[in-house]
């Protein structure tokens, strides 16, 4: 009997802090993420105005503040400056460029 074969199963662990620089990329993709979040906030509201069911408006209201918290965290990960943070991770790679030729002396 051929054995069944499944696909290995890939945890990783969740990245504990976001990186100290963006990149264009990420930038974009954080961009695209702030209005997914923001419309899923907004339509959230809107129907939760709209419901007359007090356990569905409550369940909708909640779902839209998810989102509302979502928005904020993405945000407060673009409140970084990006120029101050290349710099020093520039400066950080060139010491430690130095002290490797340093060693090789």
């Amino acid at each position: 009997m051929p054995a069944t074969m499944t696909a290995p199963t890939q945890t990783k662990a969740p990245i504990p802090e976001p990186p100290r620089a963006i990149t264009t990329k990420d930038l974009n993709y954080l961009k695209d993420a702030l209005s997914w979040e923001m419309l899923a906030f907004k339509k959230f509201h809107f129907f939760a105005q709209q419901a007359t069911d007090p356990e569905v408006k409550q369940a909708l209201e909640k779902a839209g503040q998810m989102h509302q918290r979502h928005y904020q965290k993405l945000l407060g990960h673009l409140q970084v400056n990006n120029a101050a943070v290349m710099a020093s991770i520039q400066q950080t790679m060139q010491a430690q460029s130095q002290q490797q030729q340093n060693q090789a002396r």
